[in-house]
């Protein structure tokens, strides 16, 4: 079975193909304007304006963010773009260690979002979340995004620190995908 990633970025294909061994995935850059205020909502987006262009296949994609208690769930579904300029990872995981200055709740979720969309045009939305914390300087090279910043709970390295085996198996992004797994079936 083939799965069209509804992405244009390449650190999620490659976990996402990781976590989907026996699927070719193709990835297609949506194009879409992420205008929801929900996670779920910019998922739908992104799967639809691929799904337009690929009728008959399967296709999947996720909206995933940082939610921070002590912010008010920032930054949210403007996680990729919490400092301005949509991908700045430094700035982003800049800006949000300055909003969490002096605060001592540094408790937080990863938030995923998937949108899958059947060959027959049925779309179908779940969610995975990751709890843990937020440090207050950066640690590890792997990963991206706020991966160097967040501790999942009952856990004392950063995502960034995990071998991306850990990662996936315990990641928002690995929960959301084994329940869209189930809506894939057997092919996945």
């Amino acid at each position: 079975m083939t799965l069209v990633l509804a992405t244009h970025n390449p650190a999620k294909v490659r976990e996402i193909a990781e976590m989907l061994p026996r699927v070719e995935v193709s990835c297609e850059d949506s194009a879409a304007e992420e205008t929801a205020d929900t996670f779920a909502g910019n998922a739908l987006i992104k799967a639809r304006a691929v799904a337009a262009r690929h009728a008959g296949a399967w296709v999947l994609a996720d909206d995933s963010g940082l939610v921070v208690d002590a912010l008010g769930g920032e930054p949210g579904v403007r996680s990729a773009r919490y400092a301005g300029r949509d991908g700045d990872t430094p700035a982003n995981n800049a800006l949000l260690l300055k909003n969490l200055e002096g605060v001592s709740d540094r408790s937080a979720a990863f938030v995923c979002a998937m949108a899958v969309i059947d060959p027959q045009g049925a779309e179908h939305v779940v969610e995975g979340r990751c709890t843990g914390s937020i440090l207050a300087a950066p640690r590890g090279k792997g990963g991206f995004g706020y991966d160097p910043l967040f501790v999942p709970d009952g856990g004392e390295l950063t995502f960034a620190e995990l071998p991306a085996e850990e990662k996936n198996r315990i990641s928002h992004r690995a929960r959301a995908l084994a329940k869209a797994r189930a809506i894939i079936g057997g092919e996945a």
